[in-house]
């Protein structure tokens, strides 16, 4: 196995590097869950594992070795501590499941807004949406030494804002 940041090989099962001592499993891009190499799907979250370079490409590419980088090469950054938040729309799929495209979008779209209106509040930021929920980060991109409070100030004010949605919601439904 192929230590990425000293570019030495490693006997196959070793856990660290024997030259670097770097950690050599690979990891989830998504979720951080340990990977075998071969996998295709994280058996975490099931998120599509980068796919090996085929052969040939392998036998063209030479190694880079580090002595070979420039600084200018290396990646700057910094590490960071975040809290991550998803939120969801429980039983969204029972909500939605007789009505029509326009029709489910026209219900779940102003609960994600909701959703995301929280987080930006408190300073968070939305990683992603995945159709009926969120992912967020607090902590990064902009570094804040209470994140974690924030994460929670933000589910919080989701659930209290959603609560008052879903109470719009039925009040127009008893209506018509």
């Amino acid at each position: 196995m192929r230590c990425i940041k000293s570019g030495s090989d490693n006997r196959e099962g070793r856990k660290f590097c024997t030259q670097c001592g770097s950690p050599l499993a690979a990891k989830c891009p998504r979720c951080s869950a340990a990977i075998e190499p071969g996998e295709k799907f994280c058996g975490e979250c099931g998120a599509v594992l980068e796919a090996s370079p085929p052969a040939a490409a392998k036998s063209r590419a030479a190694p880079i070795r580090v002595s070979e980088t420039s600084a200018a090469d290396t990646p700057e950054g910094e590490r960071k501590t975040v809290t991550a938040l998803f939120a969801d729309i429980k039983g969204s799929m029972d909500l939605i499941e007789d009505l029509d495209p326009e029709e489910a979008r026209a219900l779940v779209d102003p609960a994600i807004k909701l959703m995301m209106d929280a987080v930006h509040h408190y300073g968070g930021y939305v990683a992603q949406s995945t159709g009926d929920g969120i992912f967020a980060l607090f902590g990064a991109p902009v570094a804040h030494e209470d994140h974690p409070q924030r994460a929670l100030y933000a589910a919080l004010r989701m659930q209290e804002q959603l609560r008052g949605y879903s109470a719009k919601l039925v009040s127009e439904g008893a209506r018509r």
